[in-house]
């Protein structure tokens, strides 16, 4: 139910690091992503199984401007490493590479089945109207213009086996 998943998100919310930084009031200091799985029998029908995952990422992080140090520092290195590594996959992938990197991260690894084959993505980039912030800004929107590259194969009914 609808219930249901917005239960998980904010169980998700709860779960989720937060800092204040020079930057940002509440900056996230780890991604997020909540999967809602669905499986629908049709009388008489084969069963259908869909999956969507719903992901905040967070933003890569200037530790210049952001003014971090320990641990704040590990936290903002590692989301830049996963990015880093998610921005290789999207490139492996525009460029139809014949080995896409997704075992350089536990990021790309979660997200696989959904960054290729039979599967559809969507992406939104939040970003700052703040002059200051201009930098970030054109390197979110440099992100999603690779990411909008991406060639993506036809979306499928995945039917579970031994459904008639």
């Amino acid at each position: 139910t609808v219930e249901a998943v917005m239960k998980c998100i904010a169980d998700a919310s709860k779960n989720r690091a937060t800092s204040s930084t020079d930057m940002n009031s509440e900056s996230s200091r780890s991604h997020s992503i909540v999967t809602v799985r669905t499986q629908c029998t049709l009388r008489g029908s084969s069963t259908y199984v869909g999956k969507i995952h719903l992901i905040d990422l967070a933003g890569s992080e200037n530790t210049n401007k952001s003014g971090v140090t320990g641990q704040g520092m590990k936290e903002a290195q590692n989301i830049n490493k996963s990015l880093s590594a998610l921005g290789d996959v999207i490139q492996a992938l525009v460029k139809k590479d014949p080995h896409t990197p997704y075992r350089n991260s536990k990021l790309t690894m979660m997200l696989k089945d959904s960054l290729g084959g039979d599967s559809k993505t969507l992406m939104i980039v939040c970003s700052s109207p703040a002059q200051t912030n201009v930098t970030e800004t054109l390197s979110s929107l440099n992100f999603a213009s690779r990411a909008r590259n991406v060639e993506l194969g036809k979306a499928k009914k995945n039917s579970v086996a031994g459904s008639p």
